[in-house]
């Protein structure tokens, strides 16, 4: 098909736009990445300081999501695209407001870990460094994939969530035996339980965003018979 010089230009420039929204994007993504580390780190040395900074930071995070947001509506309502430029701005649209609930859920263990050192230190049990390890991969894994718009490395992402899902059962578990064998531990397990469920759920964020690669490079839904389940057999939603 012939093209005209100016046509070229539109493709040439939306192509441009959507480089760097995607570059806008990535970058929201390792800040939320980092806050979650700092958070996890916060949490093992008791730096109430440390994790007030984090907390503080979560408006930096929110911001970069509304800059996005508008970026988003002006390329709609300028560009007007169709099919899969179209799955382009709404995936984008889609995986900032993940990214922007992971920066949530890093600033949330932040609060908890405050909280956690207004009493007695407590062991970190033992599943909580390979929950936070898988959940802190599939972040930077998932990141990487959306940047060079890779639907393999998107679905490994995404079949991983049942790795994450396992660990934070087994988690779950220990944190109830903790409880049940020194009932002054309840309060801090408690919180514990609270940091676990959302490192596993940055995790589901993760998976999300994966299925939105997925949507954009197939135009087709990443789905399959998994039940999702929580740690004692009940139904789950997924945000």
């Amino acid at each position: 098909m012939n093209t005209t010089p100016s046509h070229d230009h539109i493709v040439k420039s939306f192509d441009t736009e959507l480089a760097r929204l995607t570059g806008e994007i990535v970058a929201m993504g390792e800040l939320a990445a980092t806050q979650l580390d700092n958070a996890i780190d916060a949490l093992g040395k008791r730096d109430s300081k440390a994790a007030q900074r984090i907390v503080d930071n979560d408006d930096a995070l929110d911001s970069q999501e509304r800059r996005i947001s508008q970026d988003v509506l002006r390329l709609l309502a300028l560009r007007q695209p169709m099919a899969r430029d179209l799955r382009e701005i709404l995936a984008a649209l889609r995986i900032a407001s993940d990214i922007e609930r992971i920066g949530d859920y890093a600033a949330n263990i932040a609060k908890r870990s405050i909280t956690l050192n207004l009493s007695a230190p407590v062991p970190l049990v033992a599943g909580l460094p390979a929950l936070v390890k898988v959940a802190g991969a599939m972040v930077r894994d998932v990141l990487d994939a959306y940047r060079r718009r890779d639907d393999d490395d998107a679905r490994m992402v995404w079949e991983r969530d049942r790795q994450l899902d396992t660990l934070y059962t087994g988690l779950f578990r220990e944190l109830l035996t903790h409880m049940m064998e020194d009932p002054r531990s309840i309060t801090a397990c408690t919180h514990l339980l609270f940091i676990a469920k959302n490192i596993e759920r940055v995790g589901d964020h993760a998976t999300n965003i994966a299925e939105n690669i997925w949507f954009v490079v197939h135009g087709t839904a990443l789905k399959d018979a998994r039940a999702e389940s929580g740690p004692l057999g009940e139904s789950r939603p997924r945000d």
